[in-house]
Parts: C-alpha cells; structure tokens; sequence
C-alpha cells in the first residue's frame, strides 16, 4: 500500500474575492480532482451537463440571500483555480445536487459519528470534539485543512473539500461544530441553504448565540445534524428537518451522534427515511458511548481516537475500511478529526482504517476562550 498523505493545510488571510482567489490557487489540483469525482457521480445518475448546470443554478439564489460575499469567494476561488465559477458552487451543493440526482437512495450517504465531552468529563478539563467522516474514498485526494485569518470576525480552521466553504472546524472564539448526515421525510421540497455554507457561516461567528441562530433558524434542503460547541462547557446537537429543528443534549457530560434521530420529539413528527441507508448508524453510537461512558471525568484525546477507532462488525464500523457498495462507489471513513478548541489544535488522520498517523493543525486562539488556569503555550510557533 502506498503511504497515505496528511491533508495539506490552505492559508489565506486577505479580503473576500482575493480571499477566495488564494484559496483557488493553492487548491487547485484538489479542486478539479473534487470537481471531476462529482460531474462523473452525477453522469452515472443520468444527470448531463445540462442538468447539473440547472440544479446548480437553482441555489444561487439561496446564496445570495444567506451571505452575499459567499458568491463573490466562490468568483475569486474559481479565478485562482482556474475553473467554471459553477463547478465551485457546485463543490459547496455537491451533498443535494447528488441526492437530488440520485432519487433511487442507493448511493453512500454521507455517514459519520460524532463525539464532544465536555470539560468535566476529560482529564485535562478541556472540551474536546471529534468526528469519523464516512464518505467517498476519493475524498482522501481532494480534501483540505483550511485557516482564514480575518479582519471581520475570528479567524477560523475547518476541515473541508476543496473550493467548499466549510465542514468541520472551530474559531478563535472557541466555537466548534461537526456534521452527520440525517435524512426524513420533508427532505427536498424545496431548495434551502447549502449545508456547507450554514457550516462556514457558524465558524465565522463570535458570538455562540448567532453561530447556533444559523444553525437552527436557517432554512435548509434536507435534514442534517450538527454538533456545536463552545470550549467553555456547552454542547448542543442539533437534529435538523429542512423547516425545523430539535435538541439533544449532552448525557453525563458526554454527546455522542451518529445517523439517525434520537430526540423523541422529532420522532413523533416526521419520518426518519434514512436508516435503511445507514443501518449500522443504529449500533455506532451505542459503541462508541459504551467505549467512553467507563472512563467519564479522565477521558483523553487518545481515549477519544480508541473509540473512533472501534472496529466492530467491520466493514459496517465505526471505523470503515475501504469498500464496495452494490453500485460499485468505494466508501470509507475519510478522515477522523479531532479538536481541542480551547487549544487550538486540530488533529487528522486519512483513512483512519489503513493509517494511524495524525498531523496536528494549529490556530491561534483568543485568551478569552481558554479555560482558566490553562497555560498560554505559544501556538502559532507549532503550525503544520
């Protein structure tokens, strides 16, 4: 097996559209990779040129309406890169243009688990918040790690596709936020905001009341869950339909996500359709919960990675090895991710299933977010 690469780490720190032109630049091999993985996704779906120009189409309203300056990023990363100002929209509406293509429910969903703990149940007192990101194989290729230094808010670090605003990540500020993918009954009735952006939106806010308003007051094109965080000690999962969203909260200090709605409120409300896609969503939280519940008040980062690691009822785990669906797609946990937001510090492995090796990110964050006591290491000295 050839050695798996780190996830190279983007730097920009200048004005939106020179912003978005850095960005394009140095992303340029991932984002064409990115591009051609999704035109060729959508071609097996029946969907031409035409067609993906169309839906593509459709969102831009959506954009504009949610955040203006996205567009004009999305014109300066498709100038630095060198491609069509729609196949950068495109990078950022993949996940519903392909649900939207897809219509038969046989393709991979985007599947992932997720874990906080909140600072009274960790070792060192600090907040951690972690993810398995289960998607295409390819995605090890066109995946980025990317720190925007800004003059108009925190400066931020997500983990994301390449030419797409935003996944997981967290800010200065000390905000955090993780996605699941969920699916219901009310998905795609009509066009909502693109989840990568309300994604990129709650990392640019300093303020934690405005990073969840977006999370929960925002229209969206189908259900999702995101799991937000300040490193202070709070954490809120969010179960969200297209028009409305529910609440689950930490147990025992400790919040643990994968595929499927739990808040019985949402239960009693719609219909959640995605189970048969993800039927080992039903079992992966239990594991990784039954992993940590023992150790709650000494959990550490390792102890976190032991659980994302798990590898019960492979290749259906919490950790996937690479496989072949019935539709021939070649799925597997990407990446796992975690975070130590009152630090700064953001660890990644590829392929966790083939690779454990991790490469540490950093940001600089703000005194104000750290824990007292915590001690001022000088993080900008130790970037990847």
């Amino acid at each position: 097996m050839s050695m798996i690469q780190p996830f190279p780490l983007i730097e920009i720190s200048v004005p939106p559209r020179e912003r978005g032109r850095q960005y394009g630049r140095q992303a340029a091999a991932r984002i064409r990779k990115g591009t051609s993985l999704y035109l060729t996704r959508l071609r097996e779906l029946s969907l031409d040129s035409a067609g993906v120009l169309a839906l593509v189409r459709d969102y831009l309203p959506a954009i504009e309406a949610f955040e203006p300056i996205y567009i004009e990023e999305m014109h300066g990363i498709a100038g630095g890169a060198g491609v069509p100002f729609e196949d950068v929209v495109l990078l950022n509406v993949h996940i519903e243009i392909l649900k939207l293509a897809e219509r038969s429910g046989e393709d991979d969903p985007d599947g992932c688990t997720g874990i906080v703990v909140l600072p009274q149940a960790t070792k060192a007192g600090r907040l951690i918040h972690a993810q398995n990101w289960d998607w295409k194989r390819e995605c090890a290729e066109t995946t980025v790690v990317l720190k925007v230094r800004r003059d108009d808010g925190p400066d931020l670090m997500t983990f994301t596709e390449a030419a797409a605003r935003g996944r997981c990540g967290f800010n200065a500020a000390g905000i955090a936020i993780t996605a699941n993918y969920l699916e219901c009954d009310r998905d795609y009735r009509q066009v909502g905001v693109p989840l990568a952006l309300i994604l990129r939106k709650v990392l640019e806010s300093e303020h934690l009341a405005l990073a969840m308003h977006a999370v929960y007051c925002t229209f969206k094109s189908a259900a999702n869950n995101m799991m937000v965080t300040h490193c202070e000690g709070v954490a809120i999962d969010f179960e969200c339909a297209p028009d409305e969203t529910f609440q689950v909260h930490p147990n025992r200090s400790l919040l643990v996500h994968s595929n499927h709605f739990v808040s019985p409120v949402a239960l009693s409300k719609l219909r959640d359709t995605g189970v048969a896609n993800t039927p080992d969503s039903l079992y992966r939280d239990l594991r990784v919960r039954g992993i940590l519940e023992p150790q709650i008040g000494s959990i550490t980062l390792d102890a976190v990675k032991g659980a994302l690691f798990d590898n019960f009822a492979t290749p259906w785990a919490v950790c996937r090895p690479p496989r072949h669906n019935l539709r021939g797609n070649l799925g597997a946990t990407v990446a796992m991710i975690l975070m130590e937001p009152a630090l700064g510090v953001m660890e990644v492995a590829p392929l966790p299933a083939l690779n454990r090796q991790f490469t540490t990110y950093t940001l600089e964050v703000a005194a104000a977010s750290r824990p007292a006591g915590d001690p001022q290491t000088p993080i900008a000295a130790r970037n990847a």
